[in-house]
C-alpha cells in the first residue's frame, strides 16, 4: 500500500480533514483526547455523521454500501481521525459481523442486516465467550436444537459487551453435539428482543456498565437466521476473530495520538523544578513507545491492504493485537505516572494536587482501567502468541 503526497491522495486529505474540522462535536473530541470510551449515544451520533456524508462503512465494498475506498484512502482516513480526536466508530457491526453477512450470507440477510448497521439503526454484540468457554472457544456449549421452523436455544453467554443495548447479538452456538467440537458449531443471527433472553449487568474494574451476561432459556428463532451453512460457525467465527484483531492495526493510529497527549501534559507538569518531559527516564520510556507504535503503523498498513484484498492476515492479526494491547497498556500507565495523583480522578472536579489540568481531561484512569482487559479479550494475548507458534512457526 503506497500513501505518498500525490495530488489526488493530498485532495482526499484535505477534504477528510476538512469534514472532522466541520462536523466532529467539541465534547466528542474532548473525550477521545481523555482516553474515555464513548458513549452509546455518542457513537450512535458519530455514526449518523459519517453515514449523512457518505462514509458509514469505510472498509466496506460499495456494492454492499461501502465507500469502495482504496487500501491507502482507508488508512489516509483513519490518520486524520486519530488527528482529529475523531473516537473510532463501534466495531461489532461495521467491522466484525458486517463483512461476514456480506461474505457469507444470504441475499436476504444481506438486504435485512447490511443497510442498517450502516445507518447505526442496529447495535450488534457478540455472542461468544462463555462461562468456560473463553479462551478455549470451542467448547462452548451453548446449544440450539431444531424444532420444525426454528431453533430452540438454551445456554448462557458472558463478557457480552453492549448487549443491554443491542438489537442483535451474533451468537456461536453448538447444533451439533455429536460432531468434533469445531465442526458442530453454527452462527447465528439472534433478534435480542425474542422471548427467552434475560441480560444481566456485569460491572467491570472502571465502575462502569460495559458487559453483561446473557441467558437463552427455551427462546426460538427462525431457521432463517442461520448465517450460511450449519457446522460452519467456527470458521466464521475464526474470519471475524482475525478481522477483529486486525482492528488493532487501525487503531494503533489513535494510539499515537494519545501518546502525543501524554506528551504534551508532560510538558506542563512540573517534577524538581523543571518540566517533566525534560526527564531523562520518561524520555526514554516515551521515545520507546513511540518507536514501537511506529512498528505497529507500518505492519498495520499491510494488514489493511491485505484485508481489503481479502488475504488471510490471520497471524500477522494476532501479532497486531499483541502488540497493539500491550502498547496500551504501557500508555496509559505511562499517563498515570505523568498525573501522580491527578490520575484517580474519574470525572474532572477538581485537581488532588497543584498540577494543572485542562478542563477537558478527566485523567487516564478510565482508560488506565479499561485497558486492562485488551490483552485478555478477542482471545488473550497468551492464546494469541500459541497462534503464533503453531501457524508462523509450526510448533
Amino acid at each position: 500500500m503506497a500513501v505518498s503526497s500525490d495530488p489526488q491522495q493530498d485532495a482526499f486529505r484535505h477534504d477528510v480533514r476538512a469534514f472532522f474540522a466541520a462536523n466532529i462535536p467539541d465534547g466528542m473530541r474532548a473525550g477521545a483526547r481523555s482516553g474515555r470510551r464513548p458513549s452509546v449515544d455518542e457513537w450512535k451520533a458519530l455514526q449518523t455523521i459519517l453515514f449523512k456524508r457518505g462514509w458509514g462503512a469505510p472498509s466496506w465494498p460499495r456494492e454492499y454500501g461501502g465507500t469502495g475506498w482504496s487500501p491507502a484512502e482507508l488508512y489516509i482516513f483513519e490518520q486524520e481521525a486519530a488527528a482529529a480526536d475523531v473516537p473510532p466508530p463501534f466495531h461489532q457491526g461495521l467491522e466484525n459481523i458486517g463483512p461476514i453477512i456480506f461474505t457469507y450470507g444470504s441475499s436476504a440477510q444481506k438486504a435485512k442486516y447490511l443497510p442498517r448497521i450502516i445507518t447505526g439503526e442496529d447495535w450488534w454484540c457478540q455472542g461468544y465467550s462463555e462461562p468456560g468457554a473463553g479462551s478455549d472457544l470451542a467448547s462452548l456449549r451453548t446449544r440450539a436444537v431444531r424444532d420444525g421452523d426454528h431453533y430452540i436455544i438454551n445456554g448462557q453467554k458472558l463478557w457480552t459487551s453492549y448487549a443491554h443495548v443491542a438489537d442483535y447479538v451474533f451468537c456461536l452456538v453448538r447444533t451439533d453435539p455429536a460432531a468434533r467440537k469445531q465442526a458442530g458449531i453454527s452462527l447465528l443471527l439472534i433478534d435480542l428482543k425474542t422471548p427467552g433472553i434475560r441480560v444481566r449487568p456485569v460491572k467491570t474494574l472502571d465502575e462502569r456498565h460495559h458487559v453483561n451476561e446473557v441467558f437463552f432459556e427455551d427462546a426460538r428463532v427462525p431457521l432463517d437466521c442461520l448465517l450460511g451453512e450449519e457446522g460452519k460457525g467456527w470458521s466464521y467465527g475464526k474470519v471475524l476473530l482475525d478481522r477483529e484483531r486486525s482492528i488493532s492495526a487501525m487503531l494503533s493510529l489513535r494510539l499515537a495520538r494519545q501518546l502525543d497527549h501524554v506528551r504534551a501534559h508532560a510538558a506542563r507538569v512540573r517534577r524538581g523544578g523543571r518540566p517533566l518531559s525534560d526527564n531523562d527516564a520518561f524520555r526514554d520510556k516515551l521515545a520507546q513507545i513511540e518507536i514501537e507504535l511506529m512498528a505497529l503503523g507500518y505492519s498495520g498498513q499491510r494488514i489493511i491492504a491485505d484485508t481489503m484484498a481479502g488475504i488471510d492476515t490471520g497471524v500477522r492479526s494476532s501479532m497486531a493485537k499483541v502488540r497493539w494491547s500491550e502498547l496500551l497498556q504501557r500508555t496509559t500507565e505511562l499517563w498515570v505516572e505523568v498525573l501522580g495523583y491527578d490520575a484517580a480522578l474519574f470525572a474532572h472536579a477538581g485537581s488532588l494536587s497543584n498540577t494543572p489540568l485542562p478542563a477537558d481531561m478527566p485523567g487516564p484512569m478510565l482508560s488506565y482501567l479499561y485497558g486492562r482487559v485488551t490483552t485478555i479479550y478477542a482471545g488473550s494475548n497468551e492464546v494469541q502468541r500459541n497462534i503464533i507458534a503453531r501457524r508462523s512457526l509450526g510448533l
